[in-house]
């Protein structure tokens, strides 16, 4: 079960560099790959148990996964120090974008459940 399910994370990541190396070199393999991954769980309107099983394994070792990439940054001080100022620039200007999309989201999400409660009563 976990087998299949890991299958289809591998042949869309797959498909995603595919896709990266032919069409969009600008994009990621692994981002397109979870679009595809999106696209494809949106048209079955379900997630597959194989999938879940496999999602909720890989989950309980995502701590794992992360221990490369602060081992580098810990490693790569000195070159952080230097690009700091652009780095805080680019979190401070993230956060001013997302912060209000998020709330004007939310807005909406909940207009749109009341519109539908008030159309069920």
């Amino acid at each position: 079960m976990i087998l299949k399910g890991l299958t289809w994370l591998v042949l869309l990541q797959l498909f995603g560099n595919l896709i990266n190396l032919v069409l969009l070199p600008a994009l990621p393999g692994p981002i397109i790959g979870m679009l595809l991954l999106f696209g494809l769980l949106l048209l079955r309107r379900s997630i597959p148990e194989s999938l879940e099983k496999t999602a909720a394994l890989l989950l309980q070792y995502l701590p794992l996964l992360l221990i490369v990439p602060a081992a580098g940054i810990m490693t790569s001080g000195a070159a952080l120090l230097d690009d700091l100022p652009a780095i805080a620039a680019g979190l401070v200007l993230s956060l001013l974008i997302t912060v209000p999309f998020c709330g004007w989201l939310m807005q909406r999400l909940i207009r749109r459940l009341d519109l539908k409660r008030e159309d069920q009563a």
